[in-house]
């Protein structure tokens, strides 16, 4: 039987991550928005190009929260998109209500399915998915750590001018400027990053993927990245369909690893037919481990301040 994959919000992230999923053959895909009209056509747009790419997966458009039953994954990408000057924080109460209504529905419709949560605040909104849906916590996945991860390969890869696939590379904590690339642990091919850079180029480096998202936003002045996050949400939707068991780091409700306790921060995952089958805590230098905490700290600031809105 063929898999199912719902991606609600047909926006760039959306509409992109639809192709993609398509486009990887791992199942058929609902594209779900309260926009008439709008997924419909992309939809139907993106199926009609299936012969020219070689893909047969079946890509229906919908406003009917319906016609989501049955999802093997729900990709959550509804949300207002962050403009120049906005902060993740700035978008907490508008998304809160907008993934709050959405995971009622997906809870209603699909309540089998793994929710992979790609709406900012990333690691706030994961805690109101779960909080809605009410699923078990494996089942509720943040993507940022992937794509934060890429980030940070391609910039190693442009330093050294290098092939990004030959960087290794990790980044934790929350999906914003309090993240943490794990410099530690990034290789070229076995070798330690930082027997191929001064400190001073790694510092640089580090700087630019915490501020990767705000980079591609000041560029495009009227929206947000979109390619990236997609390939990253496929990357992780590959991984549980086809039980790949990927370690792949994503947002996770941690229970004391790490020294964490009670929020989504980014960390190493073994992702695969049940959502996430084990965390891995790594061993990190002492100043890595802190700033882990800092960020997990900054993301609980966040929850707190969540807790007097309605959604």
């Amino acid at each position: 039987m063929r898999k199912k994959i719902s991606v609600i919000g047909g926006g760039n992230v959306g509409s992109t991550t639809a192709l993609f999923l398509a486009e990887k053959h791992l199942g058929d895909v609902v594209l779900t928005d309260i926009v008439e009209g709008m997924p419909q056509g992309k939809g139907l747009d993106m199926y009609e190009t299936g012969p020219i790419h070689g893909y047969h997966s079946r890509i229906q458009g919908t406003n009917d929260y319906k016609d989501i039953a049955g999802s093997d994954v729900v990709v959550v990408t509804a949300g207002l998109p962050r403009k120049p000057g906005m902060s993740r924080s700035d978008l907490l109460g508008m998304n809160a209500r907008i993934v709050g209504e959405v995971s009622t529905h997906i809870k209603n419709h699909a309540p089998d399915a793994i929710v992979v949560v790609v709406s900012n605040p990333l690691d706030i909104m994961c805690s109101v998915a779960l909080e809605m849906t009410g699923f078990p916590k494996e089942r509720v996945i943040g993507m940022a750590g992937v794509l934060d991860t890429t980030r940070m390969r391609c910039f190693i890869a442009d330093e050294l001018d290098v092939h990004a696939a030959d960087v290794v590379a990790l980044v934790l904590g929350g999906h914003g400027d309090s993240m943490v690339p794990v410099i530690s642990t990034a290789t070229v091919s076995g070798i330690p990053l930082t027997q191929l850079l001064p400190r001073e180029r790694i510092d640089a480096i580090v700087e630019r993927t915490r501020k990767g998202g705000g980079e591609i936003v000041a560029l495009l002045k009227t929206g947000s990245a979109y390619y990236a996050p997609a390939a990253s949400a496929v990357e992780m939707v590959e991984s549980i369909l086809l039980d790949s068991r990927r370690v792949l780091p994503c947002a996770a409700l941690l229970d004391g690893q790490y020294g964490i306790s009670g929020c989504f921060v980014g960390v190493p995952v073994k992702l695969g037919a049940r959502g996430i089958e084990q965390i891995y805590e790594v061993k990190l230098a002492d100043d890595e481990l802190k700033a882990l905490q800092a960020s997990a700290a900054a993301v609980k600031e966040d929850l707190d301040a969540l807790k007097g809105m309605e959604y």
